[in-house]
């Protein structure tokens, strides 16, 4: 598996804005026909059996497209329904249980937030890819300590993994973080809070041709 490839693009992040059900369901499909590449099922209720149900229809849906599938802070749901990979941040499963549980083919990315170190340790502990931000205003995260564009490029310099970039990306403000070295920009938001999802896909994918 080529992680670099399989993270890279447009990496859309579900959230109560994006539904349930059908209704996501739906708003996915836009999202993937706008240009998605990467799609992380991010769902902190507690509702089981409706998250399994939406993350087997959500990577059917993923696998039709093409498009990587990602798991938010669950390992036992990635591994249940076999989803491409796993997302941790700073409170989440360790990294290296995660991986045991999942195995080596899983794509397991973390959060770093505007930390270098983090990535650093990331790394050295076998993640896949690192994330940083929020580079800009984010509705979902307000008090997300806010990172530099730089360290994008600090961390493309030093780490041989895809960066992926979050927080209040925009097609205006998107462009910067891709020149400082994002392989992906992940967008909740952007896409799943407009009118015409598709569209808004779109507008992001145009920034990576």
């Amino acid at each position: 598996m080529n992680i670099s490839r399989r993270i890279q693009g447009v990496y859309a992040i579900t959230d109560p804005i994006a539904g349930e059900g059908e209704r996501l369901l739906l708003h996915v499909r836009q999202a993937l026909e706008g240009g998605v590449r990467i799609l992380q099922y991010r769902d902190k209720t507690s509702n089981q059996t409706r998250r399994r149900t939406e993350a087997q229809a959500l990577l059917a849906l993923c696998e039709a497209y093409g498009a990587t599938f990602i798991i938010n802070d669950d390992v036992e749901l990635a591994a249940e329904v076999g989803a491409h990979g796993l997302h941790i941040g700073r409170h989440d499963a360790a990294l290296q249980l995660a991986r045991q549980r999942l195995g080596n083919d899983a794509i397991i990315g973390v959060s770093c937030y505007n930390r270098l170190e983090l990535a650093r340790e990331a790394a050295a502990a076998g993640a896949d890819y690192v994330a940083f931000g929020r580079f800009f205003p984010s509705q979902t995260k307000p008090d997300t300590a806010q990172a530099e564009a730089s360290i994008l490029h600090l961390a493309k310099a030093e780490l041989s993994l895809p960066v992926v970039a979050i927080g209040g990306i925009s097609p205006e403000n998107g462009g910067q973080l891709i020149e400082q070295g994002a392989d992906a920009l992940a967008i909740i938001q952007g896409i799943f809070a407009q009118t015409d999802i598709k569209a808004a896909a779109q507008r992001h994918a145009a920034l990576f041709q």
